[in-house]
């Protein structure tokens, strides 16, 4: 089985450094410079406040699936799911590998939505988080599996110092060290990233594991509300769905469906 994560990691490498040719580190941090002083909205906050606590996420495409919604606009589906309860939104903003870009959360922001929004993508340089903060972003993914301790601590700060909360995502038991790291929010994810292979029972296995004041986010493969009262049930107060919601017509309105049976 090829490792997809490798794959995507090296193709990551070679678009920072384009987009680093494109726009220089100093343009685009004198670019976030003029906007700090504008505060986001806090996702840690916003799913500890939730009754539901669900991260909708706008996917267009995914390695393993292809395309999910080829057609799905960012100025519609992420107000709706704003305007069908969503605690935060998740934004897709790899081109390559899942049909996204920075440009998704600009214009979702343009649209009307004001609910914490996170950065999904594979971050591996700082200048990513000052992408990040630039296109409206209230928090970053930082992958486990993608970075060392070192490079988390390192990236995890600079996201700090820009207004940006971390979501912190592992999938082992041998990644859980990184939460020692103190993120503002601890994700397990359900989906092997090499592998792609979806297992829940995997937020169930390492949540007694994790801090306890922590906030718990369960990640990827949950399909069934109940699912969902049964994370609650153990300590978990976001669950990132994207996939269930963005294969049907109206992923707002699949929201809205599932946020009731809760």
């Amino acid at each position: 089985m090829i490792d997809i994560l490798n794959e995507i990691i090296a193709h990551k490498q070679q678009e920072v450094e384009q987009a680093k040719a494109a726009v220089a580190p100093q343009v685009l941090y004198k670019q976030v410079e003029a906007i700090l002083d504008f505060s986001v909205a806090s996702m840690k906050s916003a799913l500890t406040a939730s009754d539901s606590g669900i991260i909708a996420e706008f996917k267009r495409k995914s390695p393993s699936k292809g395309w999910i919604k080829e057609e799905g606009q960012p100025d519609i589906i992420p107000l709706s799911y704003q305007q069908n309860g969503a605690a935060a939104l998740s934004i897709l903003t790899d081109e390559k590998y899942f049909g996204g870009c920075d440009d998704y959360i600009r214009i979702a922001r343009q649209s009307g939505v004001n609910i914490p929004v996170l950065y999904k993508n594979f971050v591996i340089d700082e200048y990513q988080l000052f992408q990040a903060r630039l296109c409206g972003a209230s928090a970053v993914l930082l992958i486990a599996a993608d970075l060392t301790l070192a490079e988390c601590r390192s990236l995890l700060h600079t996201a700090h110092e820009l207004g940006l909360e971390v979501l912190l995502e592992m999938h082992s038991h041998e990644e859980l060290e990184y939460a020692g790291l103190e993120p503002d929010m601890c994700g397990i994810n359900n989906r092997n990233l090499g592998s792609f292979v979806t297992d829940v029972e995997n937020s169930f296995r390492l949540a007694e594991l994790l801090p306890k004041d922590v906030v718990k986010v369960s990640e990827s493969g949950i399909s069934n509300p109940d699912t969902v009262k049964s994370l609650r049930e153990v300590g978990f107060r976001g669950f990132l769905i994207g996939e269930n919601f963005m294969k049907t017509a109206d992923p707002g309105s699949a929201l809205r469906e599932f946020i009731e049976k809760l």
